[in-house]
């Protein structure tokens, strides 16, 4: 059974950093596109950044230049590094990672979640 597993998550004051973490675990045997997504109260979950499996990044708007996603596929990792945080990068933030079966299916995996809290 794949899993993901986040962490890293915590309490931030703005401007600071916090590096978010998240691990696969299970049989894998390569891993597609890695994303990290957020859900703030109240407000519909939004995609923050993405990396495909060569290495190419994109970013929302409200992130690019503070906020830095990479991979390890040798450990199966996807790292959010968050810098120059701002109060409104306070939610719950997921990974979110294609990943074929043995059969080549790709099944698309979610996190449960790591809480930042950025205080102002």
């Amino acid at each position: 059974q794949v899993q993901l597993l986040e962490s890293g998550g915590g309490l931030g004051q703005a401007g600071g950093s916090l590096r978010l973490s998240c691990a696969g675990s299970g049989i894998i045997f390569s891993i597609n596109t890695m994303r990290w997504y957020r859900q703030s109260p109240g407000k519909e979950r939004e995609l923050v950044a993405t990396v495909t499996s060569l290495g190419s990044t994109n970013y929302r708007d409200s992130v690019k230049g503070r906020f830095t996603i990479s991979r390890d596929n040798a450990k199966n990792m996807v790292y959010l590094q968050m810098n120059s945080l701002k109060p409104e990068d306070t939610a719950v933030y997921y990974c979110n990672a294609d990943i074929p079966d043995d059969d080549r299916t790709v099944r698309r995996y979610w996190g449960r979640g790591t809480q930042v809290t950025v205080s102002s």
